[in-house]
This record gives structure tokens, C-alpha cells and sequence, in this order.
């Protein structure tokens, strides 16, 4: 099954500056994350983004901060953002059957947020090269466990070229000059 613009949102979990200095390669998932969040706005794609309990851990980073409002940050304490309910009836109110998740950590509010979204019917894509942890192996697991569960595992640039389906789209132009380099 191909990723479909009309029918995907973009889900940023936890990109939380506090947690940042700890968690493995973490500017390249900044990075990742940004680079998925701005490319979700040039097709129109919408986004939410999650924070784990930002009373204690504080906010996303000031790089994603930037490219969504501050109500499309959700706030939460429960690990998955299916069993959250603001972070449910916001995902649903989407109405978007595939989610496209990136962010942080891997093993833990990825993980459990995919598994959760999948078994409420939900068609889950991970994007390996914008997930981290603190420690590399448990990203590695994470992302083993989660496609042997049926979460469909992908890079940024499958979920670019799905979302542009063709080369003679307007954005395909902005695309390639601006995200392939």
C-alpha cells in the first residue's frame, strides 16, 4: 500500500528540547522531523505534534516549534497518543486513515502510540530515519517489533515520493530542489 496525501497525517511525537541532549543522533532527528513538517505543508498534508507531560519535560524543540501553532501541540502523560483522549479525538478529527509517526523515543511513545493507532484500525507508517532513543538499540528493536506487529516501516524520502505520486504535480519542482539535496 502507497502513502496518499488526502488520506495521511503527520504525527511528531515528543521532540522535546529537555530530552534532546540524551537521545541518540538527536539533531539528525530534529532534522528529520523538520524536514517531514515542512514537506507536509507544501502538499497540504495536516500535522500534530505530541509532548510527554511538558509541565516537567518542557517543549518541543524551537526548530519544529516554528512550523506548527502552538494548539497543534498536544499535551500528554499517557505514553501512546491513541490512549490519550485530547491526542485521540485530535487524530481523529483528522480524519485521515494512514498516520505517518515521527519522533521520540522509539521503543516507548513511538512504539506504543503505532501499535495503539494500528489496532484501532488505523494504517501506521514509522519513518526509521526520523525515530530516535537514547540508546540506539532500543530503536533497532523498537522498529523490529513494530513491523513484525504490521506497522508499515519507511524513510523520509518513500513518504516524499508517495506523497508526490508524480513528477508533473506543482510541488514536485519545490520538492526536488528543496528536500533531495
Amino acid at each position: 500500500m502507497l502513502i496518499n496525501r488526502d488520506a495521511s497525517a503527520l504525527l511528531v511525537i515528543d521532540v522535546q528540547a529537555r530530552l534532546l541532549p540524551g537521545v541518540h543522533e538527536s539533531e539528525q532527528l530534529v532534522k528529520g522531523c523538520r524536514w517531514l513538517m515542512e514537506l507536509a505543508r507544501l502538499v497540504e498534508v495536516p500535522v500534530l505534534g505530541t509532548e510527554q507531560y511538558p509541565q516537567g519535560v518542557g517543549p518541543t524543540a524551537e526548530a519544529l516549534q516554528a512550523l506548527l501553532p502552538e494548539e497543534d501541540f498536544i499535551a500528554k502523560t499517557f505514553f501512546s497518543c491513541a490512549d490519550s483522549p485530547e491526542c485521540r479525538s485530535r487524530i481523529d478529527a483528522l480524519d485521515r486513515e494512514q498516520i505517518i509517526i515521527c519522533g521520540m523515543e522509539a521503543h516507548a511513545c513511538v512504539m506504543q502510540s503505532a501499535l495503539r493507532l494500528l489496532e484501532q484500525g488505523k494504517k501506521v507508517f514509522v519513518v526509521a530515519d526520523a525515530v530516535s532513543a537514547r540508546n540506539p538499540v532500543d530503536t533497532e528493536y523498537a522498529i523490529a517489533r513494530m513491523r513484525d506487529e504490521g506497522v508499515k516501516i519507511v524513510t523520509r524520502e518513500m513518504v516524499g515520493f508517495e506523497w508526490m505520486m508524480r513528477s508533473d504535480v506543482p510541488e514536485f519542482r519545490n520538492f526536488s530542489m528543496k528536500f533531495l539535496r
